[in-house]
């Protein structure tokens, strides 16, 4: 089964030209792609048109069996739940628990507090972060806080996560902390895309990678060496 399907999709910026040209793109159900290029090349559009941040300015574009044409913008929050964004900055919420951060995200779709103080405790485990719970963002590793954010992407329990650079500001080990994680919930069944600009997680994962230079897909190789 197609878990992502894009057909010569294209979007253009008035101010800023072409972002993507003719894009098509295959996932299937339960991959894991890495998705590689240089900077400005089309990889954050391409992630923005994926969970509808953007529109398309031509092009055909299905996830999850969702026709994009035909989404509703009240639907969108729907299809956002399918889709389990993790990004480089993490994005916690300082103030609040491990426990806390994650929860948040089930307590915003209406999760009653039962069924959240069930679930949360399982996927820090899935996370490795079993014990962390209390503890606060300001007192975890860079690599820690990162595998909370993730937890906190996948508690609901996406068909799709994508992770945005998200060993972009971690040491090696902790940046392979942060992969085996990745690894590990795409084996639970998770399709997972990964955009990274580092060569050696990308020799080593030996996955699927898709190039993307100036607006177009130049290579897609599976267990390709990254050439940029």
């Amino acid at each position: 089964m197609r878990m992502i399907l894009l057909d010569r999709v294209t979007k253009t910026y008035n101010s800023k030209g072409q972002a993507l040209e003719r894009i098509n793109l295959h996932v299937e159900d339960k991959e894991f792609v890495v998705i590689v290029g240089p900077s400005g090349a089309g990889k954050s559009t391409l992630l923005k048109l994926l969970t509808r941040e953007e529109k398309p300015t031509s092009g055909k574009i299905i996830v999850g069996g969702i026709d994009y044409e035909r989404l509703r913008d009240k639907d969108v929050p729907f299809l956002r739940r399918k889709i389990g964004v993790v990004f480089q900055d993490f994005k916690l919420l300082s103030n609040r628990t491990v426990f806390e951060n994650v929860a948040f995200a089930l307590e915003i779709v209406g999760m009653g507090n039962k069924e959240i103080r069930h679930t949360v405790p399982k996927v820090l485990d899935i996370v490795g972060l079993k014990g962390k719970g209390e503890s606060y963002p300001s007192e975890l590793s860079g690599g820690e806080r990162q595998r909370v954010a993730i937890a906190r992407a996948i508690v609901r329990q996406p068909k799709i996560l994508i992770a945005d650079e998200p060993t972009g500001n971690l040491d090696p080990k902790h940046a392979w902390d942060v992969i085996r994680v990745l690894e590990k919930i795409n084996r639970y069944g998770t399709t997972v895309l990964l955009t990274t600009h580092n060569k050696e997680i990308v020799d080593k994962l030996k996955r699927r990678v898709v190039t993307i230079k100036d607006g177009k897909i130049v290579e897609d190789k599976a267990r390709a060496e990254y050439r940029v």
